[in-house]
C-alpha cells in the first residue's frame, strides 16, 4: 500500500458521506410555515361608517400568507363568528387535494364556536393570488388577504430583485351589512353600486396618511396588485410613472410597459416601477371602469426626502370597451422565463393539444319560484346539505346530485331555469375547450378552481367554430381568472389532470351567490394516490355521510 492510499480512501469515504447527505437532503420534506386564525366580528369603518366586518385575528386585510413555492402551509382557523365560515384560497390549484379548496362544494363549514386545520402545500406555483371566505356574502364583509409565493432559491427569475414588495388589494367596497345584502338578493333586489374603493383596507384618507408605499429614487419595486372587490373592474395606475407587468396569477410575462393597467374581478398581476421621477410625492389610483359614476380611490407613494405633495391633477383612466379588450391582446406569456420549476413555461405547447371536448357555458338570469336567479346552461346552482365531494367519495350521491343536468350547449333561449346543485364530469387528463357566452349587458369574470387555464380568445357575439382562426396559439399566459365583456365570448383551454371537485364560477358576487357557478367532477379510474389524496383524517362530516364507513382507500397504482 501507498502512502497516497489512505488519503484517497479517506476522500472517497467523504465524497460518499456527501452523497448521502444530499440525498437525505433531497428527500427532506419542503419547509412547514404555520398560522392560526381567529376569526371573528368586529367593528371599523374603512369608509368611514361603523359596520360589523370579519377580521383575522383583529386584522382587516387579514395576515398575509408569504411563503415560497412547494412550502407546506398549516392554518388553523378559529370561527368565532355566528355562522358557518370557510376560506377558499384563490388561484392555488390544490393539487390532488380539492379536500382543502374552502367551497362549500368542497368541504363541510367550520361551524361556530369550533376549528379546523387546513393543510395544503403551493405545490409548483409562484405568483400572487389572495384568499377569502367562501359561504355566502360574507366575501363582502372582509376576511381576505394577499397570498404571495416566491421563487425556490435557484430558480431563475426574469428581473432583479426588487428594493421592496408591495401589495396593493384594491376593490370595492359596500357599508351594508353582508347579510343585508344577502338577504336583498333573497327577495329579489340587487346590490346596487359600492360606496367606495379600498386600498389595503383603507379609504383615501388613510391611504395617503401617512404615505402607503416609502420609495428611494433610482430604485424599482415590485406591486402585487389583486381586485379583491365583488362588482367593479379597476383601472390601476401611478402618477408620473410607466409600470412594467412582470407577473399574472402564477404566471411570468413579457415584460410589457404601460400607462395603467385593467385588473378585473378576482384578477391578480405584478407590475415593476422605478423611482426616477423629481423627488416628490406621487398617487397611485385606482378607479372603476364600465359602470356610471366613477369611483376613484388614491394612495400615496412617497420619494425619500419628499417635501411636495402630489400633484391633484390624476391621470385620467381610458375609455371604453375596445381598449380594455386590446390591452388584453397585449398580454404575452415569458417563453423564456422559468415558472416554478426551472424549466421554460413555454415548453407547453398548449395550441399543438387536439382539443377533446368543447363545453360553451352561456349566462342566463330569470325567476325561479318568484326569486331572481342566475344560471349556466339553464341550470342555476344551489349548494347541498352534503357537500358534493363528500357525496361522490362515499358513493352517497343519491338525492344530493345528478352529475351532467346541463349539456355541453347551451339550451334554446326562453328554456325555463332548473335550480338544482350543477355538476358536470370531465375525463381524466382529456384536453377540453370552455367557451363563456355572457349576453348580459355589463363585463362578467370566471374562475376555475384546481387549475390554471390558457385564454386563448375572446370576441363580441356569439362564439361559433370559425372563432378559433382568431386564437392566440402561441404565448397566451396562464391564468386562472378571465374576463367575459358584455354581449362577447372568451374561450379557454385546458388539461383537466388535476382530479378532485372544482367549482368554476363567476366573480360577480352577487351572480355567484344567484347561482351562476357549477362545480366539475374529475375523477382517476384508477383510484390512485398519484392522481388524488385520501379524505383527510381532520375532514369535518355533514349531511348523509355523517356516520357512514370510510370506502376503501386511494393506493399507489
Amino acid at each position: 500500500m501507498t502512502a497516497g492510499q489512505p488519503k484517497m480512501r479517506a476522500c472517497a469515504a467523504a465524497v460518499v458521506g456527501l452523497v448521502a447527505l444530499l440525498a437525505v437532503a433531497v428527500r427532506a420534506e419542503d419547509p412547514y410555515l404555520f398560522f392560526e386564525w381567529k376569526v371573528a366580528y368586529g367593528t371599523k369603518s374603512p369608509m368611514g361608517v361603523p359596520q360589523k366586518m370579519i377580521l383575522i385575528n383583529g386584522e382587516f386585510p387579514g395576515p398575509t400568507i408569504n411563503c415560497t413555492s412547494n412550502n407546506n402551509i398549516i392554518v388553523n382557523v378559529f370561527n368565532q363568528i355566528d355562522k358557518p365560515l370557510l376560506f377558499t384560497w384563490h388561484g392555488i390549484q390544490q393539487r390532488k387535494n380539492s379536500w382543502q379548496d374552502g367551497m362549500p362544494g368542497d368541504m363541510c363549514p367550520i361551524m361556530p364556536g369550533t376549528n379546523f386545520t387546513y393543510k395544503m402545500q403551493f405545490k409548483d406555483q409562484i405568483g400572487t393570488f389572495f384568499y377569502y371566505p367562501s359561504i355566502g356574502m360574507q366575501r363582502a364583509a372582509g376576511g381576505y388577504g394577499l397570498i404571495s409565493v416566491h421563487s425556490r432559491p435557484l430558480i431563475p427569475v426574469p428581473f432583479d430583485p426588487p428594493a421592496d414588495d408591495f401589495s396593493a388589494l384594491v376593490g370595492d367596497w359596500y357599508t351594508k351589512d353582508h347579510e343585508v345584502l344577502a338577504k336583498n338578493l333573497d327577495t329579489g333586489k340587487g346590490i346596487g353600486r359600492p360606496a367606495g374603493l379600498l386600498i389595503n383596507g383603507k379609504n383615501e384618507k388613510d391611504a395617503s396618511n401617512p404615505p402607503m408605499y416609502n420609495v428611494e429614487t433610482g430604485k424599482t419595486y415590485r406591486f402585487r396588485v389583486c381586485n379583491v372587490g365583488i362588482k367593479t373592474t379597476l383601472n390601476v395606475r401611478i402618477q408620473g410613472h410607466v409600470v412594467k407587468l412582470v407577473e399574472m396569477e402564477g404566471s411570468h410575462t413579457v415584460q410589457n410597459e404601460y400607462d395603467s393597467l385593467d385588473v378585473h374581478i378576482g384578477q391578480c398581476l405584478s407590475f415593476l416601477t422605478t423611482a426616477n421621477q423629481k423627488p416628490g410625492d406621487y398617487f397611485l389610483i385606482a378607479s372603476t371602469r364600465f359602470i356610471k359614476g366613477v369611483n376613484t380611490i388614491t394612495a400615496v407613494m412617497r420619494y425619500k426626502g419628499s417635501n411636495s405633495p402630489p400633484s391633484p391633477k390624476l391621470p385620467e383612466a381610458p375609455a371604453g370597451w375596445a381598449w380594455s379588450i386590446n390591452q388584453w391582446r397585449s398580454f404575452r406569456w415569458n417563453l423564456t422565463a422559468s415558472a416554478a420549476r426551472p424549466n421554460p413555461q413555454g415548453s407547453y405547447h398548449y395550441g399543438q393539444i387536439n382539443i377533446t371536448r368543447t363545453i360553451k357555458l352561456s349566462t342566463s338570469r330569470g325567476k325561479v319560484d318568484g326569486k331572481e336567479r342566475y344560471a349556466l346552461n339553464g341550470v342555476s346552482h344551489a349548494d347541498a346539505e352534503t357537500p358534493l365531494k363528500l357525496a361522490e367519495y362515499f358513493n352517497a350521491t343519491k338525492g344530493v346530485f345528478e352529475y351532467n343536468l346541463i349539456t355541453d350547449t347551451p339550451p334554446k333561449e326562453g328554456t325555463p331555469i332548473k335550480l338544482a346543485p350543477n355538476v358536470i364530469t370531465a375525463e381524466h387528463r382529456t384536453y377540453i375547450e370552455i367557451v363563456f357566452e355572457n349576453p348580459e349587458r355589463s363585463i362578467d369574470t370566471f374562475h376555475l378552481n384546481g387549475y390554471a387555464f390558457f385564454a386563448a380568445g375572446m370576441g363580441p357575439g356569439l362564439w361559433t367554430a370559425e372563432s378559433r382562426k382568431t386564437y392566440n396559439l402561441l404565448d397566451t399566459v396562464s391564468r386562472h381568472t378571465i374576463q367575459v365583456y358584455p354581449r362577447s365570448w372568451t374561450a379557454v383551454m385546458l388539461t383537466f389532470d388535476n382530479a378532485g371537485m372544482w367549482n368554476l364560477r363567476s366573480n360577480l358576487w352577487e351572480r355567484y351567490y344567484l347561482g351562476e357557478q357549477l362545480y366539475v367532477s374529475c375523477t382517476s379510474p384508477a383510484r390512485s394516490l398519484r392522481d388524488e389524496y385520501n379524505m383527510p383524517d381532520n375532514a369535518l362530516r355533514c349531511g348523509k355521510v355523517v356516520g357512514m364507513p370510510l370506502p376503501p382507500p386511494y393506493t399507489i397504482a
